[in-house]
């Protein structure tokens, strides 16, 4: 996964540039102040800080929807653009109005960056490690802000300290960045899979996978396109093929094909419930819960996760070398594979627009047509292929390919004559999930067929089955011969309006987003941050760097520095838990120890105490709070908001989270003044610890597990979720 890290850790300079201006700007006021003649002019100075948030806020609004237009890759360069181009003109700004449109480039830049990174990261990481990539946004802001607090501090001892120098410094790492967005970083795959761009997708794909074979994920991607809205949850147990035999009718099994010739398994659907995922389906609708008030969603997303934990790892048991599959059936010879530039076999099929080797007009990555006489019958069979990877689906036959996390991705083919005598069912998209084995042998794996579990055991599966995205009712139900398929690109207009954001799914995962950024405001960060230096200062640790023989300026600047230093190891360590406890479990656990710091801090603060005690409470309090906040609600918001959106219509949505999250920010920001003259600081701190006790109780009730699992599963689990709203 070595592409993959490189590719995230390019994208982020871009975090690591908004850090870097954060705080060369909060160095520079008292510079800029004095040479611009603004010290009676405290509007103008509260403007020149501000002007990078209204920019920020201002393209946030417009940011997401371009990106899903233009494209990713293309709004990061533009954010390095920006980013440069505002460090230029600062360092030769001859008045305050030039400085302030600098600025304004400057919050152009920040709110692409901010908006756009934590979605390419989602879009282009594994699901095993995309936890982990999506805290280094985190991780490379702070350390942005490390080091341009050294910048400032060290400038700030120079006889005559140039603010157009502190905040011109910002060119050297844009230059960096727009180099490494122009020649390094690739385009969103999952956006080129939008646009119907299949082979260019490839082609990344395997640059970040490292491996030439991305078949499985690449129709994962294709998937993603269409959530199901008919979707429903089947149950299955999985055994060798000469143990289930003779119990129901053949046609009920369905047949799974190894990297081995023949059959391996076979999947026999059943109807009395062992899997959590298939109880929490049918009782009452995923409305029965355990806890009141909690989303039925967070108890699906935990039935999985609780799975994980019993077969011991997130990749599944089942077909651990799925990725390579290679399905073989009676008649594989008699088929041909579809090249992905296309092929003239079975064109028929296909509407005159799609009968074409272009790129933009590619019809699917993995789909073709090709007919077999069925015994009995006059029903035709249809392949899954790649071009070195083929899935045969034949009626009541599976083709498997792992997508991450666990998971895999099978199609089926289902038909029966129903009591009118017309044919029903057609292809049929599954997502298969291991839950358990059944069977005395479970301490001794061995091989069978390849699949690297015991011969004797079955096991339990659980499976999210669906109309696939590369299929139309409508055309199946018009062609007389073979499988109609649909364009990418029109798969992701059908539902990118703003209609789409009234399905129940969706509507659900916005309240989750949306309601994870505003408690994140109201938690109190930008307050804390904005009264930290005034608690250090009333700590001492002013007055004893200053006997050391600095100045207040540079003192400020030192504790700064040690402020965010501290931060690192703590988003280092969330970095590593990520993906191991989980997003929900982080929030869970750091944010009691937020509400507990602040009220140490006001009980320090309301009652009378020796005034060393009082700064060792106070100062404690308030980096006990800052490290648990970077590593839990500085991050996750983000993370999630990039994971749980369908991808037609991610871009709109992560813009409806960011202007949330700049709205908010500026409201906490610009009310702290008149909250503290009103309410004073222990009032205004109670309230922050009332926010973050809300915040626990909202994370709990509504915001699920999304660890280890593909974006496609976590938005098909929001839609079964929410699909009686």
């Amino acid at each position: 996964m070595r592409g993959s890290v490189l590719v995230a850790l390019a994208a982020t300079v871009g975090n690591l540039l908004q850090g870097w201006d954060n705080s060369s700007i909060a160095g520079s006021i008292p510079y800029i102040k004095e040479e611009l003649n603004l010290q009676s002019q405290p509007a103008v100075e509260g403007l020149i800080v501000a002007m990078s948030i209204i920019g920020g806020t201002t393209i946030t609004t417009f940011a997401g929807t371009v990106s899903d237009s233009f494209g990713r890759r293309p709004m990061l360069i533009m954010s390095s653009i920006l980013y440069f181009l505002s460090s230029i003109i600062i360092q030769w700004a001859p008045n305050v109005y030039v400085l302030l449109l600098a600025r304004l480039l400057d919050g152009f830049g920040v709110g692409l960056a901010v908006t756009l990174i934590p979605l390419y990261i989602s879009e282009t990481a594994p699901s095993e490690m995309r936890g982990q990539l999506n805290t280094l946004p985190q991780f490379m802001g702070s350390g942005g802000m490390f080091l341009s607090y050294c910048m400032v501090f060290f400038m700030s001892m120079m006889d005559s300290p140039s603010w157009r120098l502190m905040l011109g410094t910002l060119s050297i790492p844009a230059v960096i960045y727009l180099s490494l967005t122009l020649f390094f970083l690739p385009e969103s795959p999952r956006w080129l899979v939008s646009k119907g761009k299949m082979i260019e997708a490839k082609r990344i794909l395997q640059r970040l996978r490292g491996r030439e074979d991305v078949s499985g994920e690449l129709a994962l991607l294709l998937e993603g396109l269409g959530v199901g809205t008919e979707t429903t949850i089947e149950e299955y147990i999985i055994g060798p093929a000469n143990e289930i035999t003779g119990e129901t009718d053949a046609k009920e099994h369905v047949k799974l094909y190894g990297p081995e010739e023949g059959v391996s398994w076979i999947a026999k659907p059943v109807t009395a419930g062992f899997s959590s995922l298939g109880m929490l389906s049918r009782n009452g609708s995923l409305a029965n819960q355990s806890v009141p008030l909690m989303d039925p969603l967070v108890t699906l997303f935990g039935s999985v996760h609780e799975n994980m934990h019993t077969t011991g790892s997130t990749r599944s048991l089942l077909f651990p070398n799925s990725a390579s599959m290679v399905s073989v059936g009676e008649n594989q010879g008699t088929n041909e594979h579809l090249d992905e530039e296309g092929d003239k076999d079975g064109e028929e099929s296909y509407p005159e627009a799609y009968r074409t080797d272009s790129d933009d007009n590619l019809r699917s990555p993995l789909l073709s047509h090709h007919h077999s006489s069925m015994e009995k019958g006059t029903s035709h069979s249809s392949m899954f292929s790649s071009r070195r990877n083929s899935s045969l689906v034949n009626s009541g036959e599976e083709g498997v390919m792992g997508i991450g996390g666990g998971w895999q991705l099978a199609y089926k083919w289902s038909e029966k004559i129903g009591k009118d005598g017309r044919k029903e069912g057609g292809l049929q998209r599954i997502y298969l999930h291991q839950e358990g084995t059944i069977g005395s042998q479970q301490h001794s794996v061995t091989s069978s067929a390849g699949f690297g579990i015991p011969e004797d055991e079955f096991v339990q599966a659980a499976a999210l089955v669906s109309q696939p995205a590369v299929c139309s009712k409508d055309i199946l139900g018009q062609a007389s011969e073979g499988l109609a398929a649909i364009h990418p690109s029109e798969i992701a207009a059908k539902g990118s309006g703003c209609d789409a954001l009234f399905e129940p799914g969706v509507k659900r995962a916005l309240i989750v987003g949306v309601g994870l950024q505003i408690l994140q405001q109201v938690a109190g960060i930008n307050g804390v941050l904005y009264y930290t230096p005034q608690i250090l200062e009333q700590a001492g640790v002013v007055v004893l760097l200053s006997s050391l023989g600095l100045s207040s300026a540079s003192a400020s600047f030192l504790m700064s520095i040690l402020t965010t230093f501290l931060m690192l190891p703590c988003i280092f360590l969330a970095m590593r838990l990520m993906d191991v406890s989980g997003r929900r479990s982080i929030l869970l656990y750091t944010i009691p120890i937020l509400v507990v710091s602040l009220v140490v801090f006001i009980l320090g603060s309301v009652f009378n105490m020796d005034s060393s005690l009082k700064a060792v409470i106070s100062t404690g309090s308030v980096m006990i709070y800052l490290s648990c906040f970077v590593m839990g609600f500085g991050v996750i918001p983000n993370i999630l908001c990039a994971e749980i959106f369908p991808t037609r219509v991610r871009g709109i949505c992560i813009t409806i989270c960011s202007l949330t999250y700049w709205i908010g920010n500026i409201t906490i920001t610009y009310s702290l003044p008149v909250m503290l003259n009103y309410l004073g600081l222990s009032g205004v701190f109670t309230i922050y610890a009332i926010g973050c006790a809300v915040s626990w109780i909202f994370v709990f009730l509504k915001v699920p597990e999304t660890k280890g699992m593909p974006l496609e599963v976590i938005t098909e689990f929001f839609a079964v979720g929410s699909k009686n709203d």
